[in-house]
């Protein structure tokens, strides 16, 4: 079969991709992108139906293309993310194969490129952006067996209530999907227990600006990469609704469950950690130094926004808190579906390169792997906080843009 030869490939053709393509457009580098599904795959099909973005229009979204059927201040839904991305790729005449999987990225056999072994055939190329984001493998631990009587589904796989099965609900997590999804699944009527771990939970709004102007203002978002012991911590915020602050008081004044960290399975029953109340606690305070850092930096500016006193009111905690479960039988409590909201875990597998540490995270700076001609884009933390983000991956493609370019021409002189 003959080796198709490009000077640059771009493996995914979601946010990080399209934003790589842009940039790599603008310096006259020739490029291919190719995309196993559709152009923003995942958010076609691996989120749920109601999903809206976490962030506000204005803020989610690249420089030179505005959501043109969301209010600036609203909350985009899903399909109008997809039809976004695929205006983007029109704009730039973005040059995409859909349909076309990477199965192994290697080095070729004279040293002077990469080849890509792919669903249609071998690619051949000087550089290589692997732009395929951070939601790769679903991840959630085996605690529960799968001879266990019950549905268990990664958040990825949920759609809609709907889709479950009669019966009760358990939902692991307490970041952005853990609690929108408990919170649909109670609102079509399901009884519904949310299992909190550790959080943090920034207000939805403060003295009349999103959250997401605060973490830009307070230079959030530029915060670089944590110590590789740095643990993630959930984000739980919500676009629902038009955007509000999840308190999980509130969802259990709707009659949901909360219950601790998920920590083992025996005869049929959960045993949960002792840590529910520490852990809505520990999201307190951190909704609280938000406000802190917030009203510092309008005193410190002058700024006239308004005060807002009511924000710091926090209510009592429920009984569900007070008194939390340490077991639950799953049986007889009619619970008939488990859903891991616990995120995802990198995986590189396809690539036969030796650019990855024990843990399968690729050695890079800013996206520069240790194997020149070798780069990744859309990953957690790449350069900062923002890097995952539709917004913060768009600047980090600029500087890879930038670099790529570069070092052709130094190559070339």
């Amino acid at each position: 079969m003959t080796m198709e030869n490009v000077d640059t490939l771009i493996i995914g053709g979601g946010q990080a991709g399209v934003a790589m393509s842009e940039h790599l457009g603008r310096r006259a580098v020739s490029h291919l992108v190719v995309e196993r599904g559709k152009i923003a795959q995942r958010w076609r099909a691996e989120r749920w139906d109601s999903l809206v973005a976490n962030g506000p229009a204005w803020h989610d979204r690249f420089p030179n293309l505005t959501f043109q059927n969301t209010d600036p201040d609203g909350f985009a839904p899903r399909g109008q993310i997809v039809e976004y991305f695929e205006a983007y790729a029109r704009q730039i005449d973005m040059p995409v194969r859909c349909g076309v999987e990477v199965l192994r990225l290697s080095k070729a056999t004279d040293g002077q490129a990469f080849v890509a072994e792919t669903t249609e055939g071998s690619i051949r190329a000087k550089n290589v952006v692997v732009a395929t984001g951070p939601f790769q493998k679903p991840s959630f631990p085996k605690i529960i067996p799968d001879s266990a009587d019950v549905l268990q589904m990664h958040s990825k796989a949920y759609k809609n209530p709907q889709q479950i099965p009669a019966g009760g609900v358990l939902v692991i997590g307490a970041g952005s999907s853990g609690a929108q999804i408990a919170d649909e699944l109670r609102s079509a009527g399901r009884d519904v227990w949310l299992s909190v771990g550790p959080h943090d939970r920034p207000p939805r709004r403060y003295r009349g600006r999103d959250f997401v102007w605060w973490l830009g203002v307070l230079g959030l978002w530029d915060m670089k990469v944590p110590g590789p012991d740095t643990e993630h911590v959930s984000i739980a915020v919500s676009g629902a609704y038009g955007g509000h602050t999840v308190d999980f008081r509130d969802l259990a004044a709707k009659g949901i469950t909360l219950v601790g960290r998920t920590e083992t399975f025996s005869d049929g029953q959960l045993s949960f950690a002792r840590d529910l109340k520490k852990n809505i606690q520990a999201g307190d305070a951190n909704y609280l130094s938000m406000l802190d850092a917030a009203d510092a930096y309008v005193a410190e500016h002058g700024l006239d926004l308004p005060e807002e006193p009511e924000a710091r009111a926090i209510g009592a905690f429920p009984n569900c808190v007070e008194n939390p479960l340490s077991t639950l039988d799953l049986e007889q409590a009619g619970i008939k579906t488990v859903i891991w909201a616990t995120g995802y875990q990198l995986d590189f597998s396809w690539i036969d390169i030796d650019v990855l540490d024990a843990r399968g995270a690729p050695h890079h700076e800013r996206g520069v792997s240790t194997e020149p001609g070798l780069y990744f884009l859309g990953l957690a933390w790449l350069s900062r906080r923002a890097s995952p983000f539709i917004w913060g991956v768009w600047h980090d493609a600029d500087y890879l843009g930038d670099y790529i370019a570069k070092h052709r021409l130094a190559l070339a002189g």
